[in-house]
């Protein structure tokens, strides 16, 4: 349960080599990641972990292209360097509130990363189709300001589906839910990989979060932050949330990765 990347992958999606990041901080600049390697298998369920300020958000930016990191790094997304945000990867804050545009209905919010690339009728069809994958297709009229936060994080993920993305690049996204919505949108969020194929990368602090949706984990820790420690969890899908971690295999995996981040040895 607690292997280091032991099951075979043949086709790449995101991949890493050597990559360090500086950033400027009050002393000055800090090496807050070097050479991390990486490779995140296409329609894998990826997430990362590590203490806080281990450089997990960083880490993140740099495989979406939101963040350069230093010279001599290599990024890839389907085996082409990335520079800048590539086509196909989309972000999911856990800043949904800020994410929306309280003016616009659900709809038109959804439909924001659609508009002048494509006919009303597809942008139409493509918001219908996220909306019922994450259980809003009768909400569409609403505004924002009218949701609960669970509901608004799910009109930023239907944002997301919309463009039909081939990864979803994810930091904390229910991390700011209560513990009921939070294991909802768990769960709408596997139905919608399931359905779509896509790849995720997650980022989270919470360890059974972790353990329930992933294919792998990875944790980060050192200063600056490489990968220490990787973990594959092989829990048979669907996934349910009081079955699956009540199994042996769930409640050994979950103790693995808490020693790896909280004591930092197995």
């Amino acid at each position: 349960m607690t292997t280091t990347g032991t099951r075979v992958r043949q086709v790449t999606a995101f991949e890493s080599h050597g990559v360090g990041v500086e950033l400027d901080s009050s002393e000055g600049r800090r090496r807050i990641l070097a050479g991390v390697d990486l490779r995140v298998a296409d329609g894998e369920f990826l997430t990362v972990m590590g203490r806080s300020g281990a450089g997990k958000t960083t880490l993140l930016r740099v495989l979406g292209g939101l963040l350069a990191p230093t010279r001599g790094s290599e990024v890839r997304f389907q085996g082409r360097p990335v520079d800048g945000p590539p086509d196909g990867a989309v972000f999911v804050f856990q800043n949904y509130a800020a994410s929306l545009l309280p003016w616009r209905t659900v709809e038109r919010n959804v439909a924001l990363g659609l508009e002048r690339r494509m006919a009303k009728a597809e942008i139409r069809a493509r918001v219908a189709e996220a909306l019922a994958m994450v259980g809003l297709a009768d909400r569409a009229n609403d505004y924002p300001w009218r949701l609960s936060g669970g509901m608004q994080q799910r009109v930023q993920l239907a944002r997301a589906l919309a463009v039909r993305p081939s990864a979803l690049l994810m930091d904390e996204p229910f991390g700011a839910l209560d513990a009921m919505t939070k294991g909802a949108l768990q769960d709408q969020l596997l139905g919608v990989r399931q359905r779509t194929g896509a790849t995720v990368v997650f980022v989270t602090h919470d360890i059974d979060e972790a353990v329930y949706l992933s294919d792998r984990i990875v944790v980060l820790d050192g200063s600056p932050a490489t990968i220490a420690r990787e973990f594959e969890v092989d829990l048979p899908r669907p996934r349910h949330q009081l079955t699956t971690k009540e199994r042996p295999e769930f409640l050994e995996v979950r103790r693995a990765v808490y020693d790896a981040i909280v004591d930092g040895h197995d």
